[in-house]
This record gives structure tokens, sequence and C-alpha cells, in this order.
């Protein structure tokens, strides 16, 4: 299975006061999202390096089945081919068999045997 980028998802009660913790150690904002008037979601870039926020009440109405794990983080792993990457996976729980997103991803999402939230995504690199 191919990696292409391995990303932190960060849970949170709200984003707005921990943007500039980030921004001053050289983070800036690169994807904001909207929740429910607040941000609901960002991905910061430093250099090649990415993370992403993510609300708790974004996260229950973007994936409800990881509410009941109440997770902190969890794993985002873009990978070349989400078909391999589902063949690869041994011992984890499957979460959400396979979505596709407004953003142009394919994603299966898991539980690993830790309890660990790891979502898989295979992008649509050159959308037509």
């Amino acid at each position: 299975m191919k990696i292409n980028q391995t990303t932190p998802i960060f849970y949170v009660d709200a984003i707005e006061p921990a943007l500039p913790f980030w921004a001053a150690l050289g983070w800036k904002k690169e994807v904001e999202a909207p929740h429910s008037g607040k941000i609901g979601f960002v991905i910061l870039k430093h250099e090649n390096r990415e993370l992403m926020l993510q609300t708790h009440a974004c996260l229950a109405d973007d994936l409800p089945e990881a509410t009941a794990l109440a997770p902190k983080h969890s794993l985002y792993l873009d990978v070349a081919s989400l078909d391999d990457a589902k063949k690869s996976i041994k011992g984890g729980r499957v979460l959400v068999e396979e979505r596709s997103t407004p953003y142009g991803a394919r994603e299966h999402w898991v539980v690993d045997p830790t309890g660990v939230l790891i979502g898989l995504a295979e992008m649509q690199r050159n959308p037509k």
C-alpha cells in the first residue's frame, strides 16, 4: 500500500482559540470550513507538513459513527489506491465502509485494535 501523505486530525471544542498558537509556530491556514456559525474544520500547513483541526460538533455531523469513540485525535492517510489500502487492513474494525466526499475523496474509516480512528482516503488528483 502506497501512502502519499499522513495528516493528524485533532478534535477540539473550538478552533478559533487555537489559531494564534499554531500561527506563532509558523502554521498557516490553508482551508477553512464553517460549522454552525463558527469554524468547524481547518487545514494548517507548515512547509510540506499538514495538520487538521475539527470541532467535536463538526465531527458528530460529518462522521456520526465516530462519536461513540469520543476521539481526541485521528490519523488521515492519503493513499494511492483505496482498494489496495482496504485489502491491507488486518485486525481493525470498519467504522465507515466507503464514502465519497464533496472535496473529491473516496474515504474508508477504520478503528485500529487500540481504538485509534484512522481515515484512508484516495484523493481525486485531476478532477475533470
